[in-house]
């Protein structure tokens, strides 16, 4: 199966949106909430968030990422990718404590972010065409 260059863009974007927003999760939110506690009842996240944003995560970044891959042929944006989903899955399935959670997502989210960072921009010097050209 090939994907358009367009759609493999967008596939990237989803995932480094949904690094964003999972750092902003991570970081932004417990700190309005330490210093405005009445958000802490309107902002509050059900336990299941962090397992939710992780099978959003995977599937999304298999495909870039492969799909990424094929055309490129680059193997650094897998190499530092990976990594970041595994650190993801660890802090939403293993982290004994809410410290350690947050520091495996983030440095997780990071990692991810800078992967499908990395594939765009191998994308883009590889050649592909622009938007609206499409390569079967």
């Amino acid at each position: 199966m090939t994907v358009n260059t367009q759609g493999q863009r967008l596939y990237d974007g989803v995932a480094i949106g949904a690094s964003i927003l999972c750092l902003i999760h991570c970081l932004v939110l417990p700190l309005l909430i330490v210093l405005l506690p009445t958000l802490a009842a309107f902002l509050a996240f059900p336990e299941s968030f962090h397992l939710w944003a992780l099978a959003l995560a995977v599937p999304t970044s298999v495909l870039a990422l492969t799909t990424g891959y094929r055309r490129h042929r680059r193997i650094m944006p897998t190499a530092i990718a990976l990594p970041g989903l595994a650190l993801l899955a660890l802090g939403a399935l293993q982290a004994p404590t809410e410290a350690m959670e947050t520091m495996l997502s983030v440095a997780g989210a990071l990692l991810l972010a800078l992967g499908h960072g990395l594939n765009w921009k191998a994308l883009h010097k590889s050649g592909a065409p622009k938007k609206g050209n499409r390569r079967v």
